[in-house]
């Protein structure tokens, strides 16, 4: 039987806050469903695996809209976050209304060392414990959109903030300033590829040929089972989105595509090539149109 927000605290539920940015159905997507422009819960967990797939998309979602039974979290509870979704890459969970809800990354580089992509919201408590065990050296922003918590962290965790010199006003007190369109090396196998078209300086992050930190600029979307771009929630220019995408389709080489919002996944690396040279060209048809965050097809 379907519980949502208006089955009250009898279960697991979504209230009214919830703004439809799809992280909460990323992280729990047999029990979190899309339904009338937002979440809804599909069912109850039955075990302690969907419990914890629950708690993950609680503890995710940026307007604390996902519920447990009661409405109150059980503060003793595991904090699953960072998450791994591979030896390499941890998702930060925790999102930020100030980001949009946009999702995270921490990168493991081969020195041992560590780069956050894009950052969580900020708390003290994360940054105690997320850095006790690990040394994080660099925050790389993807854009403006996602630059709220950059100074922030940076300063906390003693690492470098980098951003385009597109979206500078995000970040005017950037330790490193990427500029032009050339890619640029960061740091250890990871490359800044800027790619205007989204915001004037989005850039995407390569790391090792095989992670692709894509910001917005382009995501997997489950519903058409392919590669697309936010047509319909393009700050800059959709044209020069798809300049963008067409000048780097055929050099761009990874395995994992690991947005700020939408899908996350994993093909071989020719497959993902194709596809995106097919978003390439799809993209090359497309014309402004006015914002609407309705529209997302995730």
């Amino acid at each position: 039987m379907e519980t949502t927000a208006e089955a009250g605290p009898a279960g697991w539920y979504v209230d009214e806050r919830c703004t439809d940015c799809d992280v909460a159905r990323q992280l729990a997507p047999g029990l979190v469903r899309a339904a009338r422009g937002r979440s809804e819960i599909v069912r109850q967990p039955q075990n302690p695996d969907e419990t914890a797939q629950l708690r993950a998309a609680a503890l995710a979602c940026h307007t604390r809209s996902i519920r447990p039974p009661g409405g109150r979290f059980d503060p003793a509870a595991p904090d699953p976050f960072p998450l791994p979704l591979d030896e390499n890459v941890l998702l930060c969970g925790h999102n930020s209304p100030r980001t949009a809800g946009a999702n995270s990354y921490l990168l493991r580089r081969p020195s041992g060392n560590w780069m956050m992509v894009d950052t969580p919201r900020f708390s003290e408590p994360l940054a105690r414990r997320w850095t006790a065990d690990r040394r994080i050296t660099d925050v790389l922003l993807t854009h403006r959109d996602h630059a709220a918590h950059g100074r922030r962290w940076a300063d906390r965790l003693a690492a470098r903030l980098w951003i385009h010199e597109g979206d500078l006003e995000a970040a005017p007190d950037a330790d490193r300033v990427l500029r032009g369109r050339s890619p640029f090396e960061v740091g250890e196998g990871v490359v800044a590829v800027p790619l205007p078209g989204h915001t004037r300086g989005s850039v995407l992050y390569l790391a090792d040929e095989h992670y692709c930190f894509s910001g917005d600029s382009f995501y997997w979307a489950r519903t058409l089972e392919d590669l697309e771009v936010a047509q319909s929630v393009t700050w800059y220019s959709i044209e020069e989105l798809a300049a963008s995408l067409a000048a780097v389709a055929d050099e761009l080489r990874f395995t994992w595509l690991l947005p700020g919002h939408g899908g996350r996944k994993r093909l071989p690396p020719e497959e993902m090539g194709r596809r995106l040279r097919r978003l390439a060209e799809r993209a090359a048809t497309l014309r402004p149109r006015p914002v609407d965050f309705t529209a997302l097809r995730w």
